[in-house]
């Protein structure tokens, strides 16, 4: 039999049981007790039973606590085998995953990890299975999530440029009031709220797919709304129909909620109800349109996205009059909450100064 390891004596065993009391590492602590009790001059058997080893593993942490001091008691995590792409190769990889694939090269128009798996063996020649490939996209920051719907004929450059030049195009609409007319920036929109609803995502165990009531009926109102995100406020009104009358209607209620001694800037899109000609327009409001096509400049949808994941999806509306309760019942929810309006709808191109 071999004879016994010394132990270094730097340390009494009273400094191993102090430090394994201190200790983060519970494995660490097990050793450094087991330690102490060969200090104290336990038989080593016993003292690696203490640590819930045997004896020859006990040895061996003599050895690493002889060379390296207690951090020798440690766990040395493996570091794994070196990735099989080099980061040059994975930046690539990333810059395929955003540029999408190419319908007439792929044949596909997602990339599904199958395909992100046969494009990394023919660009780099590793071959990978299809979930390492997913982990692999998670590590580079890539999630599998739905697609916003876009305009095909949307312009981004006109989007930009609309933003950029926003002052200007502000100063050109309300640049005959006084200079010192507070400006409110107001957003507005109007939603279907319908027995045609909705059926959004929920918590539920994971292998099941849980059921939500989904009516095929068509019954439905229109929502007007449209909110001022620098004070947290907003005008609506449920309507049973969409028009130059319910437009107008609506103009009148926001005049209402203009703080007084304000002039309220309307931003809006070009539905034909908006930019007629039929329309009186308030004194103390000034209408500025959107962009054709350009919905994400108006943060009134995402408003309608949080009125339906939070009140209005997974429901059946029996009547007309249930619809309009619940639209108004949202509304008003969402008004309770001003910070979630100014959360939802402050823009910094938009609020120039304000905030």
């Amino acid at each position: 039999m071999a004879a016994a390891v010394k132990l270094r004596t730097d340390y009494s065993a009273s400094d191993l049981r102090r430090l394994a009391a201190t200790s983060k590492h519970a494995n660490q602590s097990r050793r450094l007790l087991s330690l102490a009790a060969v200090l104290d001059g336990m038989d080593r058997e016993q003292a690696a039973r203490i640590g819930g080893m045997d004896r020859q593993t006990l040895r061996d942490w003599v050895h690493r606590f002889n060379e390296q001091g207690p951090d020798g008691l440690r766990d040395i995590r493996s570091k794994g085998q070196p990735p099989r792409l080099s980061k040059e190769q994975l930046a690539e990889l990333s810059e395929i995953v955003e540029t999408g694939p190419d319908r007439a090269v792929h044949g596909v128009v997602r990339w599904r990890r199958i395909d992100l798996k046969k494009v990394v063996f023919e660009r780099f020649g590793v071959d990978y299975h299809e979930r390492t490939v997913g982990k692999i996209l998670k590590a580079l920051g890539f999630s599998h999530i739905s697609a916003r719907p876009r305009h095909p004929g949307q312009d981004p450059e006109v989007m930009e440029a609309f933003k950029k030049n926003f002052a200007r195009t502000l100063n050109a609409h309300v640049g005959h009031l006084p200079k010192r007319k507070r400006i409110e920036i107001w957003f507005q929109d109007e939603a279907r709220i319908g027995q045609k609803n909705g059926i959004v995502r929920q918590w539920a165990r994971r292998g099941t797919r849980p059921r939500q009531p989904a009516d095929q009926r068509y019954e439905n109102a229109y929502l007007f709304g449209a909110i001022c995100p620098a004070r947290g406020v907003g005008a609506a009104l449920a309507l049973p129909y969409i028009g130059t009358e319910a437009m107008q209607m609506h103009l009148d209620e926001i005049s209402t909620m203009v703080a007084r001694g304000s002039h309220a800037v309307l931003l809006l899109d070009r539905a034909g109800w908006h930019t007629t000609g039929n329309l009186t327009v308030p004194k103390n409001v000034t209408l500025i349109f959107l962009p054709s096509r350009s919905p994400e400049l108006n943060p009134v949808e995402q408003i309608w996205q949080y009125l339906r994941s939070n009140w209005l999806s997974n429901r059946v509306f029996e009547t007309y009059a249930e619809i309009v309760d619940a639209a108004c019942e949202a509304w008003r929810r969402l008004v309770d909450s001003p910070e979630v309006i100014t959360s939802i709808g402050m823009r910094d191109w938009a609020h120039i100064g304000q905030g």
